[in-house]
């Protein structure tokens, strides 16, 4: 992490910079931007939305982590609410922290970035606890969060158009160091 900042950011005037890591980092063609694009902005408006970056000292954005509290009539919570009742975890939309997105450039991942943005974000959080969706694979992102102290809640989840199935994942706030 050495010369890397994490702090406070406002995304929404980042937007563009930010997408563009997650489109390094998560294989996003144009289109899929532009449409994450107007999701990213509709969340930030959010009055409980918050985000971090990671930048270098000359100002380049290397990694950006956003969340808010969750609010069963968002979309994500509608398609995420059936599998969560199908293993009894319902009640873990209620009352929590959802960590929207994560995402460092490979070329800064493993160097405790991930971990720096998302605990540096569930600290500042009121709610007692957090929830995410991540790919239901043997990922660098799912061992994160499982060393964090999430652990799986539903799986395999399959959201609209995406090809990959997904893993909601639950952790009480603290995360673990």
């Amino acid at each position: 992490m050495e010369n890397v900042v994490v702090e406070p950011a406002d995304l929404a005037a980042h937007v563009d910079e930010a997408l563009a890591v997650q489109a390094v980092a998560f294989g996003l063609g144009p289109e899929e931007v532009a449409i994450r694009r107007q999701i990213v902005l509709r969340h930030l408006a959010d009055p409980g939305a918050r985000a971090l970056t990671a930048h270098t000292p000359g100002g380049r954005i290397v990694g950006f982590v956003y969340g808010l509290p969750n609010d069963r009539g968002h979309w994500w919570s509608s398609v995420v609410q059936p599998y969560l009742r199908r293993e009894g975890n319902d009640g873990w939309l209620d009352d929590s922290f959802v960590i929207t997105e994560l995402h460092v450039l490979p070329d800064f991942q493993g160097r405790g970035l991930g971990r720096a943005l998302i605990t540096a974000l569930t600290d500042a959080a009121s709610e007692p606890r957090s929830i995410l969706s991540a790919i239901d694979a043997d990922t660098p992102a799912r061992h994160l969060y499982h060393a964090l102290g999430y652990r799986d809640l539903a799986r395999p989840v399959h959201f609209p158009s995406a090809a990959r199935p997904y893993s909601v994942m639950g952790a009480p706030l603290p995360l673990l160091r």
